[in-house]
């Protein structure tokens, strides 16, 4: 068996693909009307249709998972996010851990948790200097 995808639930497919590829540059694969399915396994579906599917009431903002990516250039990420056209909203401002590694996390549009982390490789590098 093998883990393909992950499904997020959102109110706005538009809005949704414009976040994902704005700031983190994920190309749309195939467009499905109300399924939409990203690089790097992210797969949007339309609320309505996912509400039709499983036929109970969808709840947002459960703070029990998270996105993760990582991005060696952090203060050009930070830059990016302030610049970002819709208001960002931080879960956590950037923070580093005791292992030397930045992060920062915040919701989509939807309310689910993204964290973005520098890749130890470019943590190592930085610490060296």
């Amino acid at each position: 068996m093998k883990l393909k995808n992950m499904l997020l639930v959102v109110k706005d497919i538009e809005r949704s693909k414009k976040f994902y590829k704005g700031l983190f540059g994920l190309e749309v694969i195939a467009d499905f009307d109300g399924n939409v399915v990203l690089t790097e396994g992210l797969v949007l579906q339309d609320e309505a249709i996912w509400k039709s599917f499983i036929e109970r009431e969808i709840s947002h903002r459960g703070h029990n998972a998270e996105l993760y990516f990582e991005e060696s250039e952090m203060d050009e990420l930070l830059k990016k996010l302030e610049n970002w056209p819709e208001p960002i909203e931080y879960v956590n401002p950037i923070m580093e851990h005791s292992w030397g590694q930045r992060v920062v996390r915040i919701y989509d549009p939807d309310g689910h948790m993204i964290e973005i982390g520098e890749p130890m490789e470019a943590v190592k590098r930085r610490l060296e200097k």
